[in-house]
């Protein structure tokens, strides 16, 4: 990721502050997590102190790298949902997701992840999710690519799978249709997939779709912290995705399900087939 220009935020300051962030305030509490580290926000949605500590700290890093951003975090926001409100209200905007699958993390499972995303008027501009056990960080800049940093030789490009015959595609599914119906059970019944996998942290659902272990997924979930970074990663690296409706995605819409894809042509595809679930 060379040749930036210097004014910019740098993606390995942003990926070693996520990364000191993990190693101070979540990796010390993976699989130690004591009784009281743990309450339900809302029933079933669990918060650790590893999501309260690891979002403030990330919040005042991120605040003193780009003076005048405004962050908004999951746990903030779960308290006071009118800070989504800063995505129209700022220029510049943090968005972070702590603990991403905090459900896995509190029972001592591997699949969660830290998300970062930075929102400038309304875009993302950049983003970054970083698995602490695997300490890798996968980073975007608009319209600079998708990158796996912190590797030996220096940063690696990374790049989506060409479109399987749909019969092979790899997918996450998750959520339930307009109909009632669970997705997967909508994909399995009307066209023969592949393996459905069943991750419940979207980051490592991102993760796997850049790192060629998934061809598509679908969400029924939209909030921000979720699906910013996630979204340009996707992108940068040759991904499509959009909202079920083809509308583009943006931060700001916190409503309707989400598909990505490797290509139009398979979006459309599963698409067509879950629109009609």
């Amino acid at each position: 990721m060379s040749g930036r220009d210097p004014k910019r935020i740098d993606p390995d300051t942003i990926a070693a502050l996520i990364r000191r962030t993990a190693e101070e305030c979540i990796l010390p509490r993976f699989q130690r997590l004591a009784s009281h580290e743990v309450r339900e926000k809302s029933p079933g949605n669990l918060v650790t102190a590893a999501d309260v500590d690891a979002e403030h700290m990330l919040s005042r890093l991120l605040a003193d790298t780009l003076p005048g951003a405004a962050v908004i975090g999951e746990e903030a926001a779960a308290h006071d949902a009118a800070i989504l409100a800063r995505l129209a209200e700022h220029e510049q905007v943090w968005i972070i997701d702590p603990v991403d699958g905090t459900h896995q993390f509190a029972h001592g499972k591997p699949e969660f992840a830290v998300i970062v995303a930075l929102v400038a008027r309304g875009v993302v501009r950049a983003g970054w999710i970083h698995d602490p056990l695997r300490n890798t960080t996968v980073a975007a800049e608009a319209g600079a690519g998708t990158w796996l940093l912190g590797a030996v030789a220096g940063p690696v490009r990374l790049q989506v799978a060409p479109a399987p015959p749909l019969g092979m595609a790899r997918g996450v599914l998750l959520g339930k249709l307009a109909s009632g119906a669970r997705a997967s059970d909508v994909a399995g019944a009307r066209f023969t997939v592949g393996p459905i996998s069943f991750v419940r942290s979207a980051g490592q659902i991102y993760l796997r779709l850049v790192e060629r272990r998934l061809d598509y997924a679908f969400f029924t979930r939209a909030l921000p912290w979720d699906h910013a970074a996630g979204w340009l990663i996707h992108a940068e690296a040759g991904g499509y995705g959009r909202f079920l409706d083809g509308a583009p995605y943006s931060p700001s819409r916190h409503v309707g399900p989400i598909l990505f894809a490797p290509d139009r042509e398979m979006w459309r595809a599963i698409a067509g087939i879950l629109a009609r679930g």
